[in-house]
């Protein structure tokens, strides 16, 4: 494994073969990632984490999850990578989509967990309130609170080991970083959907809260081609609460046997 720093972000690299780039989501890091790691072994993994969280600073100037997407797409240009499959978590899937749609030559595939869309207006709101929270209180309140609402009751009965995985996740966020990533959430607009054109698929839990089986049958209404998957007794933390089910889908979408 070789880290790599470019600018303020910070990208963990395992691996030789095709590129398969991994993108977090909010409160996320690239640790979300590491139950599907045996899965890439033939692949070069890339994992970042995006400016403002993980191991990465801030970035002063990078704006919403356009200027996210820009930061990953920056990132790859300066390791001459030109074309990759892209792997995206919650806030990570709606920056794959972004770059599927503004670089289609650099997205081979998608295989998007807990794919969200554009929030309503309560969300959004939602998310600007916690974003408050965070700057002014910090991330223990928050933490608790994710790590509660967000796994499935199966998950929380019977593997305390995930959510105190998500809680030591969102813990270990800059407040400063996490709030920005949840205005960036609460500003964002859909991306141009008709535009996306390659294979893609959606895999999210039958209970999750954040991106519910409906969003997914609306999201894969809206990409041509897109396959959706529902895992049973699954919340949000798709990755972490259906470890084996996740990585069998990642390997059918990268043609893996």
């Amino acid at each position: 494994m070789v880290d790599i720093k470019l600018g303020s972000m910070v990208s963990e690299i395992t691996g030789d073969g095709a590129a398969v780039v991994l993108i977090h989501g909010l409160g996320g890091s690239s640790n979300s990632f590491q139950p599907l790691m045996s899965a890439l072994r033939g692949f070069r993994a890339i994992r970042p984490d995006l400016p403002g969280a993980g191991r990465s600073a801030i970035r002063p100037g990078l704006a919403g999850l356009k200027g996210l997407a820009a930061a990953v797409a920056e990132m790859l240009r300066a390791q001459a990578i030109a074309e990759a499959h892209f792997v995206g978590h919650s806030m990570g899937t709606v920056i794959c989509q972004e770059l599927a749609v503004s670089q289609p030559d650099l997205v081979k595939s998608m295989t998007l967990f807990g794919p969200i869309l554009e929030p309503p207006a309560a969300a959004r709101e939602a998310l600007k309130v916690r974003a408050e929270e965070a700057r002014k209180n910090g991330m223990s309140g928050i933490a608790d609170m994710v790590s509660t609402a967000s796994l499935s009751a199966k998950t929380k009965d019977t593997n305390s080991a995930v959510a105190a995985f998500v809680r030591e996740s969102l813990m270990r966020q800059d407040p400063a970083g996490y709030a920005r990533h949840c205005e960036a959430l609460a500003d964002m607009e859909p991306p141009d959907h008709d535009a996306i054109s390659c294979p893609t698929r959606l895999v999210t839990g039958a209970e999750d809260v954040v991106a519910p089986p409906k969003m997914g049958e609306n999201l894969a209404a809206r990409i041509a081609g897109a396959e959706l998957h529902v895992l049973p007794n699954c919340g949000h933390w798709t990755m972490m609460e259906m470890p084996s089910e996740s990585a069998e889908h990642l390997c059918l979408q990268l043609g893996v046997n």
